[in-house]
């Protein structure tokens, strides 16, 4: 039998501090997330568009001097119905103002307004979803209002709303409020549903954690992706039903301009000096596909299962 011939190999000492270390690479979760974010081509040309609007739409009015009422060049006839050009990007109207000026006082209202409506529903919507999902008590309670609120048509509730409180900037945020949050809600208590019975947080209840911790820590980790896919679908629809109800006359008042109060106003241009009508129905557009695309592409970053 042969002998191992020990100086051909190594001895390697013990080190009970190496023995503890993880050869794993460090996972971070929305380190990820960015990563499967930006994977795609069309986040990259759809999120630069997306800040192209909104970083015009809000720096470029801070110093235009542009008035949607104001009616001074109307007699100066060579001021009026100038096709776009360079020296009016956008064209001028039937008073003799830049289209362009109004394209991005429009777009900043608008865009505005969708944005802290859809923070405020989105807040109550997690907040009552949460507790809805956990306690059989306000479950029923609160079925019973989604039922009768669900059958109710939500425009239809906007319309009533914005007649009763008047036009206006907060009045409209407040008519897209009333009732906007319960199906957040909804969506978030059948997710938490799914989730809540499972053996982990069985264990954490059994052992006393507390019912806010659970749903905190526990729970709403889980439904990011969720959480993002809601608010990609409610910026874009808070956009476009600001724009009808603009286009009928009841949502912002006539003196304040949005894209959808552009696009009423210039309706019958639409075949003639067509520019007047086209190009504020294609800022709309531009802005509502920018924003469900980007929207839509972060829910898919934020689910976990996405991730490899």
């Amino acid at each position: 039998m042969s002998t191992i011939d020990k100086s051909k190999f190594t001895f390697v000492k013990r080190d009970d501090f190496a023995a503890e270390a993880i050869d794993s690479p460090s996972y971070s979760y929305w380190k990820s997330v960015m990563r499967q974010f930006f994977k795609k081509k069309s986040t990259i040309a759809m999120l630069s568009l997306l800040i192209a609007i909104i970083s015009m739409s809000f720096i470029y009015p801070l110093f235009a001097n542009y008035d949607f009422n104001d009616v001074s060049k109307i007699n100066d006839f060579s001021a009026r119905y100038n096709w776009p050009s360079t020296k009016y990007l956008f064209g001028t109207d039937a008073n003799g103002q830049s289209l362009f000026d109004g394209v991005w006082y429009g777009a900043r209202n608008s865009i505005l307004i969708s944005l802290i409506a859809t923070v405020i529903n989105l807040v109550i919507g997690v907040i009552v979803g949460g507790i809805w999902g956990v306690s059989k008590t306000f479950d029923k309670i609160m079925m019973e209002v989604y039922n009768v609120v669900s059958n109710i048509p939500y425009l239809l509730v906007i319309i009533v709303m914005t007649y009763a409180l008047g036009a206006g900037f907060w009045n409209l945020i407040l008519a897209f409020c009333i009732t906007g949050w319960i199906g957040v809600a909804f969506s978030i208590r059948v997710q938490i549903m799914r989730y809540r019975d499972l053996e982990y947080n069985l264990a954490s209840r059994t052992l006393g954690t507390p019912t806010f911790k659970l749903v905190v820590r526990n729970l709403l980790p889980q439904l990011v992706s969720v959480i993002v896919t809601q608010a990609s679908q409610s910026l874009p629809g808070y956009i476009s039903s600001e724009a009808f109800l603009s286009y009928f006359g009841i949502g912002l008042p006539v003196t304040v301009p949005s894209l959808g109060r552009l696009i009423s106003k210039y309706a019958q241009n639409v075949t003639t000096n067509a520019y007047l009508f086209w190009i504020p129905l294609t800022a709309l557009v531009l802005v509502s596909l920018s924003l469900f695309i980007v929207g839509q592409n972060l829910s898919d970053a934020s689910d976990p299962r996405t991730h490899r």
